[in-house]
Parts: structure tokens; sequence; C-alpha cells
């Protein structure tokens, strides 16, 4: 990790102490109200910036930004912009909410330009284009591989050689706070003799994270590392949920299908790489040295401590998990020049996940298939409650955030309730 302290900045915005949204932050989102029409916006403390405002009232003139940039129902417009734009509407942000600068502060349409966050409703910040979903834990694919695999060589013979990842269903990805319905579909037990159909038995969460690209490439072109974080703008939290059951059944030859396009969820506020850029540390070791293309000059990893809650329904919340994405062994800028070394093109608003994020010990898996052992250790919950998997009613909650210098950049959370399969009839 960077070992430069952290400039301190001072807004004039009343941040709570363990706000995300700090001055340091600003992540950007879509949001609408009951009376706002969807549009951009930033997020300090407990309110949100309409960019819109500030734009229409000539903060940003000397940006020369198309009309209408933050009236829209997602970021990809404005992402297309490039980030060299994308940083100066940042960076223009920043400095109008400094403590010291009242420009914002003393101007007529302060009260227009911050939109209490409470009240607003938050939307899903791109249009997905693709989703990727990688598979970047060593431990995770350790457990995993311990359980379903040999417990003396679980990882795959290519595990350590690249990123490995497959294409998911962009369609099904929610924004935080959309309800999840239990899916159905075929599994088959070792003790049964045929597979039968029905709502999943093994419903589970899966902690990652996910970046979006901001830029795109043609048909052909390939991404390195060195050039990679210029095609990354920002991060949010992702929640993968799996029907351990299904994909168990399903997953041969060809991997995940019915186990997992049945929903993910992310957080709605996106936090952008320079807003990261204090909290930047080193991945693990790479062990055999990898190929060429997969080397990096740089550190590409970032320290951001993640948490996992499931609350029953009419019940507080308990912490499952604790992690950090600092564990991942392929880092993002491997991911995304693996991802195009073929020549596969990417597109403004693609989404690419990191897989489940585990750590080492017990109380760091990023799963309830790690955390309960596939069900035989079940999870203790507050209260006398336990689980083997996500029950009907539960929310699962997923946290994120970087620390240093008593600064602070968060992303939220993502939250989801389980809901009851729909009946096919």
């Amino acid at each position: 990790m960077s070992d430069s302290p952290i400039p301190a900045l001072s807004t004039w915005v009343e941040v709570p102490k363990t706000s995300d949204f700090t001055i340091h932050n600003l992540p950007f989102g879509i949001f609408k109200n009951k009376k706002l029409s969807p549009r951009v916006g930033m997020a300090i403390g407990d309110k949100i910036v309409d960019l819109s405002v500030l734009d229409q009232e000539g903060f940003f003139a000397n940006l020369f930004l198309p009309e209408g940039i933050f009236l829209t129902d997602s970021l990809n417009e404005l992402i297309s912009l490039g980030k060299v734009q994308t940083r100066k509407i940042r960076e223009r942000v920043q400095n109008l909410l400094l403590e010291d600068n009242g420009e914002l502060r003393d101007h007529s349409a302060r009260g227009k330009v911050m939109v209490t966050r409470r009240e607003a409703e938050m939307l899903l910040p791109v249009k997905i284009g693709d989703y990727t979903d990688f598979y970047s834990s060593m431990e995770h694919a350790t457990n995993v591989g311990k359980m379903f695999r040999d417990p003396e060589n679980a990882l795959l013979p290519n595990w350590k050689h690249l990123p490995v990842g497959y294409h998911g269903r962009a369609s099904s990805i929610v924004v935080s706070g959309t309800p999840i319905h239990r899916p159905k579909g075929q599994f088959k037990s070792p003790d049964m003799d045929t597979p039968m159909f029905g709502p999943s038995r093994k419903l589970d969460f899966e902690l990652e994270m996910a970046f979006i690209t901001g830029k795109q490439t043609r048909l052909g072109d390939s991404v390195t590392t060195a050039e990679a974080e210029e095609y990354i703008f920002g991060f949010v939290l992702f929640n993968d949920w799996s029907a351990r059951d299904i994909q168990a059944w399903e997953y041969a030859p060809l991997g995940p299908f019915l186990g997992k396009s049945f929903g993910s969820s992310i957080s709605p506020w996106v936090v952008t790489l320079e807003a990261l850029e204090p909290f930047r540390t080193a991945s693990p070791a790479q062990e055999p040295e990898v190929l060429p293309y997969l080397k990096c000059e740089r550190e590409h990893s970032f320290d951001i401590n993640l948490e996992v809650f499931i609350q029953p329904e009419g019940a507080k919340a308990s912490k499952v998990c604790t992690s950090n994405f600092k564990h991942l062994y392929w880092n993002v800028a491997q991911q995304l020049a693996h991802h195009t070394v073929n020549g596969c093109n990417i597109n403004v608003g693609d989404m690419m996940a990191s897989g489940t994020i585990s750590g080492t010990t017990p109380n760091s898996f990023g799963s309830m298939l790690e955390l309960s052992w596939n069900g035989s250790q079940p999870v203790a919950l507050d209260g006398e409650e336990k689980r083997s998997f996500i029950e009907d009613g539960d929310t699962v909650i997923i946290k994120g955030f970087a620390e240093k210098d008593g600064v602070r950049v968060g992303f939220g959370e993502v939250k989801g309730q389980v809901l009851p399969s729909k009946s096919l009839l």
C-alpha cells in the first residue's frame, strides 16, 4: 500500500463520522425521487449532489459538456466522455464542496443541488451490455476443490496460469434492494437415483466486487495490463447469488447456467479508481511465474474491507463474513488483459466481477458453501437461529469500505431479500 499520507480535506457539507461517502469519495450514481426524473448524482454524507442542476447553473461551464449529459437514466453516456473529462467533473465537484469554497455553499441554487439521499430512489447505475464473472480467489477455489474434487490437489491444473472466468447473464443484474425469488431447476444429490425439479435447496450468496468498463475496444484488439486501468471506470459491490444444487448438477461440461443466471445484485454507487488510489496495495505473490501478457509492472489491487450480514425476516442482522478485496490472486488488470487477449472486444458499461472473495480464515470465507462447508457445519446467527444456506425471507447485506489515515472511502451496501419461488402454474 502507498505510504504517502492522504491530504486532509474538509467540507461544508455535514458528513457523519462513519459515512462511506466522504469528500474523498464522491461516487457516481443514478437517482430519482417524487419530483425529479432519473439523473446523475454524486453522494456525499447524507446528500446527493444533483449534477444536472450544477450544470444548468453554469458550474461546469469551463468543461464544455454535451447538453443534458446529466439528465439520463444511466452513466454510460457520461462514462463515454472518457476519464479525462469524468475526472475533471469529480475534481470540480470536490472543489465546490471544500469548506472554504463559497461558490456553491453561498449560492441561491444550493437547495436544489443538494438532494436528501433518504428521499431518493437509486437506480441501476449503468446499462450493462455484457457481464463476465471471474474465479480469482485462490482460497475460494481451493475450498471448493477440497469439497468436490481432491483435498490434496484442490486447484485445477490451469488455475494458477490464467484468470478463469465465464460469460454470464447481464439482464438479471439488479440494483440493491431488489428482491430475488428463489430459483427453480433440476438438482441431484449423490443419494438420488434420478434428478428432481423444484426450488433450490442450497441458495447462496457470493461476496464479490465488480468493475465497470469505461472505454471500448475494437474486435481483434487486446488490452495490456499496463493499459488496463484506463479502461476501468470504477467499482461496485456485487452479490452473485448462486443455487449450489442446481449448479452442481448442470455444471459439466459447459459451466454455470441456471444456477447463476436468475439474479446478481450490485450496489448503486460507482466508486472511481481515483477515489481508491490511496488504498492501492500489492496482490498475493504468484507462483509459478505468469506468462508475459499477464505480468504487471505496478500494483493493481486495493485494500477494501468487506463484510456480509444475514438478516432473517423480523430479526436483526448477523455478521457472517469479514474479508478483503486484496486477497484476490488475480488482479483486475490481469482479468481485463486475459479477457481481451484473444481479441474479444469490450464496450462502455460492461461489468466484470471478481468471483467470490475468500480469505484464509473460516470467518473470511465469502459464501455459505464455504462458511457451512456445504451444509455440514451450520453457521450460528445472533440468537438461536443457524444457517447452512439462505432461507426464504432472509436478507443478505454486503458492505465494503477502505480506510486509511482517518479517511474512509466506501461503497454503501448491496442488499437483497430472498422471496419464495414463483409457481410454474
